[in-house]
């Protein structure tokens, strides 16, 4: 059956925070053809009538999305706000982030994803991955601060894209975060030389 937007329904991008290139899972970048097509296989998985994966809210977003990327005007004026909030994004995270506090601040990032995934993992075995849209919310970091985080994790495999480019964990992750917290719990000693 095929999905269409019931006529007169137009969205406004200016009234929603979701971010609509994340809702679709597709690059700022992405034709017409890929946002179809998209749109489509994340229509019928999340459809209220579909007994195994609907999602009625979720399908709500996802139809707001595709309405405002598929049109060209309105993608147009989506994508200058949108780029706006990009810019802004990037602001806050110069501002709030000094030399000294970066390592620190990216070890503590990168256990924060790390434990939001295993605890996904551990609630909801069969569907354990997290979008970077959610764990941007999760962590309350903007998206380009945790590039460099999702990099590592990945590039370590402690992390994998699953289904739909979703983030999950790994033994190799779990294995990183437990010896973090053993590392964590043991006294830390003093190296010669320090003793007062």
């Amino acid at each position: 059956m095929p999905l269409s937007i019931p006529l007169g329904v137009h969205f406004m991008p200016e009234e929603t925070a979701e971010d609509y290139y994340d809702v679709l899972q597709i690059s700022t970048s992405a034709e017409p053809e890929t946002i179809n097509r998209v749109f489509r296989l994340l229509a019928q998985r999340f459809h209220p009538d579909n007994q195994q994966t609907g999602d009625d809210k979720r399908f709500r977003i996802i139809l707001e999305a595709y309405s405002v990327l598929s049109d060209p005007e309105q993608r147009a004026r989506y994508d200058i706000r949108h780029e706006r909030q990009r810019k802004d994004r990037w602001r806050l995270v110069e501002k709030s982030d000094s030399i000294e506090n970066d390592f620190e601040l990216e070890r503590v990032t990168r256990l924060a994803i790390l434990e939001a995934l295993y605890a996904k993992r551990r609630m909801d075995p069969n569907s354990s991955g997290l979008s970077i849209l959610e764990l941007e919310k999760l962590i309350g970091r903007p998206r380009e601060h945790l590039e460099f985080t999702l990099w590592f994790l990945l590039q370590k495999q402690f992390v994998v894209h699953g289904d739909h480019s979703n983030l999950s964990l790994t033994v190799g992750g779990v294995e990183y975060l437990e010896e973090s917290y053993e590392a964590k719990k043991q006294p830390k000693r003093l190296r010669a030389g320090e003793v007062e």
